[in-house]
């Protein structure tokens, strides 16, 4: 193991080393290594895909505190995304495995609890993914349907302004199946899908701060008021009334660690995939700067914006001052927000595979099959296709499911992301992170300090309403969502997890279930030179 991992941590390990790594963290190598450095990366910027999260998720901001909201909010959260993303960083330097967080909380949490916390941070990072990808096509559908709505009929109403749920649920039916479709039968395309995503993002941002700022038909506001603004709509007291607000960066935000399940489809995935984490948070930061400022400038009223479900159409119509204008504007986040879900689907399907892999689902045995011809775990992204399309059943019962889905992502993907993170800080101290291809030094201690912390806010933040006084389509379902996701990990642990569930392989960990936590040191290797 150490002359394996000895080599991803110099860089010239290629198919042979990372799949001799991988064996020898218990599992056999079974997808295609045929992803760069810059691909996962660029993966992980179309995961978050700034200018469709931010868009689809602005009325948070909106009803939180307006422009100084948006701009500080975003600064604050990238911070912290930041020190969680390098947390997440050292540690997958050290397990690069498909199962990402789940293998690592397993590897480094004490032999009596092994078991019972890989399975909880599996399961946080399965109905995380799952639920991210669903809110992802949701908000696809959402927003299209509010951009339709800027084409008005003579009477003044909006296009699809009288739309019922079954036509909602259609659309998202469409989209649903696209996403899934075109990395089901197109795997070997996904990169260059990702790398068109990438310059369209650009493009798209460009056209639209060039556009708005231009034009700006209802002149701009002072430079004060869109950095120093703070206009709460929310009810509640202002501090908090801010924190609300951070949900649509936290949201933007919530992939950074999902591209750990791409660890077995790079060639070396030690260094590539740490490097793409921390890469792509910072992309990420610039990107959404350079959206969000320009938007600033041109806001109407933050009052009136509050109460939409999908601000930025009507941003770009007041910037405008042009139905058709405000609608083009549109189109490079609707396209971006299907490029988002085509890359949140292929990394849920790689999740949900590698748990299942480990007896911890449902269905294992047929879920952890891959599919030779298409070189995809096929029946573990058809699954995810299915829950979806379930869960976006609560749209007939709630308009408020969006809030509902994206929350309890954000919630669960937290929670999976932070628990190696706490388990190496307050249980091993760090020291398996010695020789870590990808180490920070006392800088580390810092990141993990802040995002243990991070955590702790997150988990009650996005499971408060947005504003008081709740009303039955103010109300915040993440709690609902969350708990019964809960209680389905409990009740399958029940039946099935204590009896079938062994955790992932601990061959490569170097010991059984008897042997103390203290003789796991699977980096005692000596430091590339």
């Amino acid at each position: 193991m150490a002359d394996a991992v000895m080599a991803e941590s110099q860089g010239h390990g290629g198919h042979a080393s990372a799949d001799s790594n991988l064996e020898n963290l218990g599992y056999v190598p079974e997808l295609s290594r045929n992803r760069s450095t810059w691909q996962v990366m660029f993966m992980s910027f179309i995961m978050a895909s700034v200018p469709y999260t931010i868009s689809t998720t602005m009325t948070y901001t909106m009803t939180g505190g307006g422009p100084s909201n948006m701009i500080w909010g975003w600064v604050t959260i990238c911070l912290f995304m930041l020190c969680l993303g390098a947390s997440l960083a050292e540690i997958t330097s050290v397990f690069p495995t498909a199962g990402g967080v789940y293998y690592q909380t397993f590897a480094l949490s004490p032999p009596w609890c092994r078991r019972v916390m890989a399975w909880i941070c599996g399961w946080c990072y399965f109905a995380g993914q799952v639920t991210i990808t669903l809110s992802v096509n949701f908000g696809t559908t959402l927003f299209f349907i509010e951009a339709l709505n800027l084409f008005k009929y003579a009477d003044g109403t909006g296009f699809t302004e009288n739309f019922e749920a079954w036509q909602t649920y259609l659309i998202f039916l469409g989209i649903t199946l696209f996403t899934h479709i075109l990395p089901s039968i197109g795997n070997k395309w996904l990169t260059y899908v990702e790398l068109f995503a990438v310059f369209w993002v650009i493009g798209g941002i460009i056209a639209t701060i060039v556009t708005i700022l231009v034009v700006a038909d209802h002149g701009r506001r002072p430079g004060r008021w869109v950095f120093g603004g703070f206009e709460p709509h929310s009810g509640w007291p202002d501090g908090w009334s801010f924190c609300i607000g951070l949900l649509q960066c936290a949201y933007s935000l919530s992939a950074t660690g999902m591209v750990t399940s791409m660890c077995e489809e790079v060639r070396r995935p030690a260094v590539q995939v740490p490097n793409a984490i921390v890469g792509a948070v910072v992309m990420n930061m610039v990107a959404g700067l350079t959206y969000m400022i320009p938007i600033a400038f041109v806001l109407p009223d933050t009052s009136m914006l509050s109460e939409l479900s999908n601000p930025i159409p009507t941003i770009f119509l007041y910037a405008t001052g042009n139905q058709v204008g405000a609608f083009c504007l549109c189109i490079p986040i609707i396209i971006l927000g299907i490029c988002s879900g085509i890359t949140c689907v292929t990394s849920t399907s790689r999740c949900t595979w590698a748990f299942a892999r480990d007896r911890a689902v449902p269905g294992s045995r047929w879920l952890k099959i891959v599919n030779k011809r298409l070189e995809i775990p096929f029946n573990a992204l058809l699954l995810g296709m299915v829950i979806e399309l379930l869960l976006g059943l609560i749209y007939f019962g709630s308009s408020a499911a969006f809030s509902a889905f994206s929350g309890v992502g954000v919630i669960f993907l937290t929670l999976s992301y932070t628990l190696p993170v706490a388990c190496s800080f307050f249980l091993r101290g760090r020291k398996d992170l010695k020789y870590a291809s990808y180490h920070l030094g006392k800088l580390g201690v810092l990141c993990n300090v802040v995002s243990i912390s991070w955590c702790l806010l997150a988990i009650p933040l996005f499971c408060m309403p947005t504003a008081i006084p709740v009303s039955r389509d103010s109300m915040n379902y993440a709690v609902v969502v969350f708990v019964g996701i809960i209680i389905i990990s409990a009740v399958w642990y029940i039946i099935s997890g204590h009896k079938n569930y062994k955790g992932p392989p601990s061959e490569g960990l170097h010991i059984d279930s008897g042997e103390s936590q203290e003789k796991f040191e699977p980096n005692k290797i000596p430091p590339p030179q």
